[in-house]
């Protein structure tokens, strides 16, 4: 099992945020948030996509070209990352819309309809099909070909409150979609991107969160912090930690100092 390691996170994160920086960061996967809801894209498809694109293929480019010291592996030559432009950096993210929705799709999205999305989507340059799948090679030579998507932290939601609605009627009351506006908020939040290394913990801290938020307090009739403990084997404590984290970043400080007065008993 892993451990949730802070500090550790913490620096890992401060290292990668050199690159791309936090602004770029925030813009490319707010556009990656826009395109997957135009594209009315499944949820697995979308994290998936955010997974390859974020924790991947962004920390992964600097390696491959030579950014960060002695290149990683065999080094990516293309027009697409020489120069690096924004419109660029763009079209990757719609490639790793493209690969999770081949992975996950029995009709995966056509290359075609990428295409005419982005030539709505990215202002500064139009795309061919072709450059569609010159991006892809070089995205596939950037992840070395690794495509596996089981560690999301989605997954892990999504089966928790499956079990928690099994368990207890509570767990209706408790939406997907206030848990995916919550991952959606910590994935554009960059003081938050350490959390999506630990994706266990983060999906049984935002189903926490999202029963707080959505459950009435005079309903908090089940034990959910101790169930999530017993459930995923993690510190109560270090779940307890990154609710607190999620929570000062999609409710304001003095609404959670309202529910500390109120008593915060889970």
């Amino acid at each position: 099992m892993e451990t949730v390691d802070e500090g550790q996170a913490m620096e890992v994160a401060a290292a990668a945020s050199a690159w791309p920086g936090p602004s770029r960061r925030s813009h490319l996967l707010q556009f990656l948030l826009h395109v997957s809801k135009r594209l009315d894209l499944r949820p697995i498809v979308k994290y998936s996509a955010l997974e390859f694109f974020d924790a991947r293929f962004l920390p992964g480019l600097p390696r491959k070209m030579g950014f960060c010291g002695a290149r990683s592996g065999r080094a990516v030559r293309s027009w697409l990352i020489e120069p690096l432009r924004d419109s660029n950096l763009e079209l990757f993210a719609l490639v790793a819309v493209w690969i999770a929705s081949k992975i996950h799709e029995m009709r995966p999205l056509s290359v075609k309809s990428l295409k005419a999305l982005s030539d709505r989507v990215i202002a500064d340059q139009h795309f061919t099909c072709r450059d569609f799948a010159d991006a892809e090679l070089v995205f596939m030579e950037v992840l070395d070909y690794n495509i596996g998507c089981t560690n999301i932290a989605f997954i892990y939601l999504e089966e928790l409150l499956i079990q928690f609605r099994e368990i207890s009627k509570l767990g209706d009351l408790v939406n997907m979609d206030v848990c995916m506006e919550i991952l959606d908020v910590l994935y554009e939040t960059e003081d938050t991107a350490w959390l999506f290394n630990f994706a266990c913990p983060l999906a049984a801290s935002t189903l926490v969160t999202a029963y707080v938020i959505s459950v009435p307090k005079q309903k908090w009739e089940f034990p959910v912090l101790p169930w999530v403990q017993f459930t995923t084997s993690y510190a109560e404590e270090e779940i307890l930690k990154i609710v607190m984290t999620i929570l000062m970043h999609v409710i304001k400080p003095d609404e959670i100092k309202e529910r500390d007065k109120r008593g915060f008993s889970l």
